[in-house]
């Protein structure tokens, strides 16, 4: 029986906390669309997601009006394009991202995900081949995202393909200059990448996953910070018991417009993501959280344990409100998106080393932050290492989305609009880890991943 109370506490979420869905993902396999001439791949992935994903929006937009809940993106993510593309070479890989753009337009869309490469063992001569045009793939197309994992518990980190990055995300800075760098926001470099994740810019279509599937990734930072705020001063074992319920409500919000999305599109339900995605909006901060928990300032000693506690309640109550968690699930930290963290940053509380512990303790890393435009290769091939490094070693997901804004330096802001806000420019370690990078080769993968 549905509660009048609850009724009314999910209406006040919305109207007052900046409660939304933040994604309605379709994943779409591409495995059928294989083929040795690059002209009919091409013809057959955009056939097969125009056809597959042809009432994604309209189908949201319906599930919006009849319960009342903001559904701010609907996307789409395919499978990894460097499996499917075989030997069709550069000029073929961009061909695909021209035409994952054109399937993007023609079903009317926020984001494509999967122009995507897993090379945490070794790169195939296609993976090689696809990751050298990611910078022109993302600054010729508007909705393409990119993704590449590099490392995985099992596997050890390839350090090789790191190295790589760090060029492919100055090339990317550097073609899309003209409009803030924005192609480096559409470009994470990921450990131990989950295949089912709904958000951008790292979500794919897993080779384990079905023909297509909807997976949905909600929000509400706000949510959370309000019900603390009016928690008081109550102890930690009360106050993540409030944050378990709250999460517990959103994640049940998520599950209903998954069940219903699905059950419209005829498509399998996938999972729930149910990471705090914050927005540049006042008020919708997982800074604020950690602030209202009693920091007087996000980034100060004490952050990276509040996040733990966040972290941990919010899956608590999450999982009770689905049986199918997935994806990141966790809270995130992307320093433009985030309003308290843009304050925290600018004020001088929050650093990029800060940042690098929380990530320890939370989804997903050091993500949508802006380093000077200058920033060397190899301090860039660094920040990714270190990062992907806390991944390896504790069997978690971490991922780096990091923005050399060209042209500009520490005090510097760039903006990028919309829900990727904007991002003060973040001042970074000089001293080279160039000799430690250009060794090459594989990190060998930690003892504890042999669990067989």
């Amino acid at each position: 029986m549905l509660n009048t109370q609850d009724i009314l506490e999910t209406i006040g979420m919305i109207r007052q906390e900046n409660l939304d869905i933040r994604t309605i993902t379709m994943g779409i396999s591409l495995w059928d669309c294989v083929s040795e001439d690059p002209d009919r791949l091409c013809e057959n992935i955009y056939n097969k997601i125009t056809v597959t994903a042809k009432d994604l929006v309209a189908v949201g937009g319906d599930i919006e009006k009849k319960y009342g809940i903001p559904i701010v993106n609907k996307r789409v993510a395919v499978t990894p394009v460097s499996l499917i593309g075989g030997g069709c070479g550069p000029e073929g890989y961009l061909k695909i991202a021209h035409t994952l753009q054109r399937a993007a337009d023609a079903i009317g869309i926020n984001f494509i995900g999967g122009f995507s490469a897993l090379v945490q063992k070794g790169m195939t001569q296609g993976a090689r081949d696809m990751i050298s045009v990611i910078p022109e793939a993302l600054a010729q197309t508007n909705n393409v995202c990119s993704s590449v994992n590099v490392a995985s518990t099992k596997a050890g980190i390839n350090m090789d393909a790191i190295a790589l990055m760090g060029s492919t995300i100055k090339r990317a800075a550097y073609l899309t200059r003209d409009n803030s760098s924005i192609g480096c926001a559409k470009l994470v470099v990921f450990a131990n990448v989950p295949e089912d994740n709904p958000f951008m810019a790292g979500a794919f279509c897993g080779v384990g996953e079905p023909d297509a599937v909807i997976n949905v990734g909600v929000s509400g930072p706000g949510v959370v910070a309000s019900a603390i705020k009016r928690a008081g001063d109550c102890d930690l074992s009360e106050l993540a018991d409030v944050i378990k319920k709250t999460a517990f409500k959103i994640t049940r919000v998520g599950q209903l417009v998954a069940s219903e999305a699905a059950e419209r599109l005829g498509v399998p339900f996938g999972i729930i993501d149910l990471s705090l995605a914050p927005t540049p909006a006042v008020g919708d901060s997982v800074a604020y959280i950690l602030e209202e928990m009693g920091l007087e300032s996000c980034g100060a000693h004490g952050t990276t344990a509040a996040l733990a506690m966040l972290n941990d309640a919010v899956k608590k109550g999450g999982v009770m409100a689905s049986s199918h968690v997935g994806g990141l699930s966790g809270a995130f930290i992307p320093v433009s998106e985030d309003a308290g963290m843009i304050a925290a940053v600018e004020r001088g509380a929050l650093t990029l080393p800060k940042l690098e512990a929380m990530t320890a303790v939370c989804s997903v890393g050091l993500d949508m932050i802006a380093i000077p435009g200058d920033t060397p290769e190899a301090i860039i091939n660094g920040i990714i290492a270190d990062e992907i490094s806390i991944g390896v070693v504790n069997n978690k997901t971490t991922a780096v989305r990091v923005i050399p804004a060209y042209g500009l330096g520490v005090g510097d802001s760039v903006s990028f609009g919309g829900l990727l806000g904007r991002a003060p420019v973040m001042e970074v370690n000089p001293h080279s880890p160039a000799r430690l990078i250009a060794r090459g080769g594989r990190v060998p993968a930690p003892i504890h991943s042999l669990k067989n």
